[in-house]
């Protein structure tokens, strides 16, 4: 399995837990408020985003931290923009400088967002076809350890296939048929979820990281990784109330602690408040708090993805570039004080995630 250089495995090393007994939990107590440059994100996360990007993109710090300023903006510029073409636009994404980007299919789309301040690019296939296309290659039996998701910055649908899997030969001639709609990459390894039997915790032989504290009608809820209250019915934090899986990947726990705070722990004794829930862009620079490999950085790389685990195909999910490894299950992504997603699983080294948005409509929770 791949990993990332060490300067982005983790920030810190020392574990918080719950309760000694108990699971690591994505959430601990707020801390005092300081100020930060970025909006939004504590100095902990601002520092690790920070230094990662600059690192990966070979640009200043200060240059970094004013494209993390930008990005906020530019997503929700870029979802405004292809709402309102409908038909029009083909998705879109945050280009290199964090700026909008939006996919259109003609010159009058491409004035539209230009008006609006965006950038406008003029692509071959629709998002319709694109979707025609990504259907196609779901109706053919599923193959363990492939994903097929939409890469909007090349305007293709894209089939992966981990060196681990079988059987590929009608998919792979699926995809040719479709032409140019489709790329097809090869990874190393194998797809799974980010959890493994084994790990105990207190009530089960599994090991998860607990993911967004949430309510509903004065009762404190955990929205967590289907695979993980699938596999345990008593946690140290409470019983799972519910999962989903495979198909989506989301479950419910009964936070029994007495402890909800709407904050995601950082593994060096600070945290990052959570204010809010949004839907990921690809482009955008994220941050993921598990129990395993604590707090790594990383960007949305494609929408929309179908995994096929081995135990069923997962729909829907976020694929990102962050770290995560078994144990990381049910962890968060965030983008500064927005909730993004609960970790799901991993292969060829990206990482895939569960919309937290999800997962709050099927529940009719509210985040913390």
């Amino acid at each position: 399995m791949r990993t990332t250089s060490p300067g982005r495995r983790l920030v810190a090393r020392s574990a918080i837990t719950l309760v000694a007994a108990g699971a690591a939990i994505c959430f601990v107590a707020p801390a005092t408020a300081t100020a930060t440059t970025i909006e939004g994100y504590s100095p902990t996360v601002q520092r690790a985003a920070v230094a990662d990007l600059a690192a990966e993109a070979g640009i200043t710090e200060a240059a970094a931290t004013q494209l993390l300023r930008t990005q906020a903006a530019s997503a929700e510029t870029l979802q405004k923009v292809t709402t309102s073409l409908g038909a029009r636009a083909a998705d879109g994404y945050l280009d290199a400088a964090a700026k909008p980007v939006v996919n259109v299919l003609d010159q009058a789309a491409a004035d539209q967002v230009t008006a609006t301040g965006a950038q406008a690019r003029l692509v071959k296939h629709s998002s319709a076809a694109l979707a025609a296309a990504q259907d196609a290659l779901q109706a053919l039996p599923a193959v363990t350890h492939t994903s097929i998701g939409l890469d909007p910055k090349t305007n293709q649908v894209v089939l992966t296939v981990a060196d681990a899997a079988k059987g590929t030969d009608a998919l792979l001639k699926a995809a040719e048929s479709l032409g140019d709609r489709v790329r097809v990459e090869r990874v190393a390894g194998e797809m799974h979820t980010a959890i493994y039997n084994g790990e105990a915790i207190t009530g089960g032989g599994t090991r998860c990281s607990v993911g967004f504290n949430t309510n509903k009608g004065g009762q404190n809820y955990i929205v967590d990784a289907g695979h993980c209250t699938r596999a345990v019915s008593q946690w140290n934090v409470g019983p799972s109330q519910g999962s989903t899986f495979p198909g989506k990947d989301y479950g419910l726990i009964r936070n029994t602690t007495g402890s909800a705070p709407g904050a995601v722990t950082l593994w060096n004794g600070s945290n990052q408040k959570i204010s809010s829930s949004a839907a990921a862009t690809v482009g955008q620079r994220i941050s993921k708090s598990g129990s395993t490999t604590h707090l790594t950085t990383g960007s949305v790389q494609r929408l929309n993805v179908t995994v096929n685990y081995a135990e069923g195909a997962v729909r829907g999910l976020i694929q990102t570039s962050a770290l995560v490894n078994p144990g990381d299950s049910g962890g968060c992504l965030f983008a500064g004080s927005v909730g993004l997603g609960i970790t799901s699983g991993k292969g060829g080294g990206t990482s895939y995630f569960q919309p937290v948005g999800d997962a709050l409509s099927a529940y009719g929770v509210t985040l913390n």
